[in-house]
Parts: structure tokens; C-alpha cells; sequence
């Protein structure tokens, strides 16, 4: 049977989710934060960055902002897992704070990473989000979550990417009006190419098609409205989808929860 419980911060950018799953499987997505998961139990097969990946009990996911990834069971049997969310401005002032001056932002290099010490620092700041703890606490056990994460498992520092020129001027039109019913024609006269030459091109790029990369943009502004407590009704309207079930359902697709239950979630 799938159960999630979810917890979010009012007024940081982190989150945390617990969650068993043996029939959910999640679409091809990502997300504008950093997410650091632990397998609990089961096995967690899931792909990222053009290959295949399966984490096993006890082993951490890391994966870096905006990587899409997909999941699923890897067996009939499911798993359990947990996983925090923290937002790439809150991951800069963590690490400011512990090297005393800014610092790049950090890659992770691998998304599936056996480290049972890693492990245990991520269950201690997870079940302090899920758990009440005083605000103390929490922001101590993620400055040592943050920093484990980066001292054992990062690989270098953030770098720009090279991105053709088509390829960003299609991504610029997608996210100025991610509201408009853009044709694959409109879309390719706009980053001056062909169809297919972008097709092949934003894939490469941001790991997903231009539609998928599209609905991600209005699922991101649904979330945003939702987190101030707007009607899910009045939100599927102002973010694109044809009616609240349409938002649903891509919404738990992408995040392994239903808009009501992320609107619902609140610091305790």
C-alpha cells in the first residue's frame, strides 16, 4: 500500500518527504532545489542523467537542482524512503556560514552514493523536519547534512553549461509564457531551427522534451500558489491545466503527492 507523509518550511526553501511506495511510479521530472534522499527499506530504481540507477537500503540519493530523474519500485515488494529538499540559496548560506566567506555551489557527481555515515546524518535532520524538533535543532542538523553531503559526496563546483543558442531561446519563450499553447512550429521559428534539430537539442540539454520541460514550468507556479493556500480549483486555472483533476494528476506523477496535501503541509 503507498502512504506519504510531507513537511515544508513557511518561509525557507526546504522540505522533506517520507513516503513507501510499491505501485506509485513517478514521471520524468526535476526539481529547482537539491534533494538528498535515503533508501530505507526495498530497492529504488529510478534513472538520471542518461543511465540507469538503483538504490538499495541504507544507501543515499543525491541529486543536483533541475537533474530530471524519474522512479519506480524495482520489485513487487516497493520501498521506503526519505528524502529533504533544500533550495540552492539555502545550501549557499549553510556553506557560507561553515567556511566564513561564499563559496560555489556544489555538484554532485553521482546520484546514488554508499555512505551508511551519510546515511544517518540525513535520518537525524529528516526525522527533525518530520518530527517537531525546535528550530534550533533543525537548523543544526542541517548545517552537519549539508556539510557531510558536500565534504563526502560532492564532486566540484558548479560551471556554467554551454547551451546552443536555439536551444536557450526556445527555453526563454517556454518560461516567459509557460501559460500559452505553444505548437512545435511556433516554438522552433522562435529558437531558429528545425523541429527536430530542437527537439533532439533541448533533450540533450535539459533532460527532458519541450512539452514535459513546459508542464514542469506550470507545476512549479502551481506549487508556488499552493503554498500560499490558494483554492486548487482556482490554481489549476491560473497555471495552464484543463481542470483541478488534470492538475492531480500530473502533480502526483511528478511529486508523489496530491495538491491538497502539499497545500495542507505546514512547519510543526
Amino acid at each position: 500500500m503507498d502512504w506519504s507523509r510531507y513537511w515544508r518550511s513557511a518561509d525557507r526553501p526546504l522540505e522533506a518527504m517520507h513516503a513507501h511506495f510499491e505501485r506509485h511510479v513517478y514521471h520524468r521530472h526535476s526539481h529547482e532545489s537539491y534533494s538528498f534522499g535515503v533508501t530505507e527499506d526495498g530497492y529504488q530504481a529510478f534513472r538520471c542523467r542518461g543511465d540507469a540507477h538503483t538504490s538499495a537500503a541504507g544507501m543515499v540519493i543525491a541529486f543536483n537542482p533541475d537533474d530530471p530523474h524519474d522512479g519506480h519500485p524495482a520489485d513487487e515488494l516497493g520501498f521506503t524512503y526519505r528524502i529533504v529538499h533544500i533550495g540552492p540559496e539555502l545550501v549557499a548560506g549553510v556553506l557560507a556560514d561553515i567556511a566564513d566567506r561564499p563559496v560555489g555551489l556544489p555538484l554532485f557527481g553521482s546520484p546514488v552514493v554508499a555512505d551508511p555515515g551519510l546515511a544517518r546524518t540525513l535520518r537525524g535532520l529528516h526525522a527533525a523536519l518530520l518530527g517537531g524538533a525546535p528550530a534550533l535543532r533543525r537548523d543544526e542538523l542541517l548545517t552537519a547534512a549539508v556539510g557531510a553531503m558536500v565534504h563526502r559526496a560532492a564532486t566540484r563546483r558548479v560551471r556554467a553549461v554551454s547551451v546552443p543558442g536555439t536551444v536557450e531561446r526556445a527555453r526563454r519563450r517556454l518560461e516567459d509564457a509557460y501559460l500559452d499553447d505553444i505548437g512545435a512550429d511556433e516554438l522552433a521559428a522562435a529558437a531558429g531551427c528545425s523541429r527536430f534539430a530542437l527537439y533532439r537539442g533541448f533533450r540533450r540539454a535539459y533532460g527532458m522534451a519541450p512539452s514535459d520541460y513546459q508542464r514542469q514550468l506550470r507545476l512549479r507556479a502551481a506549487r508556488r500558489l499552493l503554498a500560499r493556500g490558494d483554492a486548487i480549483g482556482d490554481v489549476a486555472a491560473a497555471t495552464g491545466f484543463a481542470d483541478q483533476s488534470h492538475l492531480t494528476r500530473w502533480f502526483v506523477r511528478c511529486y508523489g503527492m496530491t495538491p491538497g496535501g502539499f497545500r495542507e503541509a505546514r512547519a510543526n
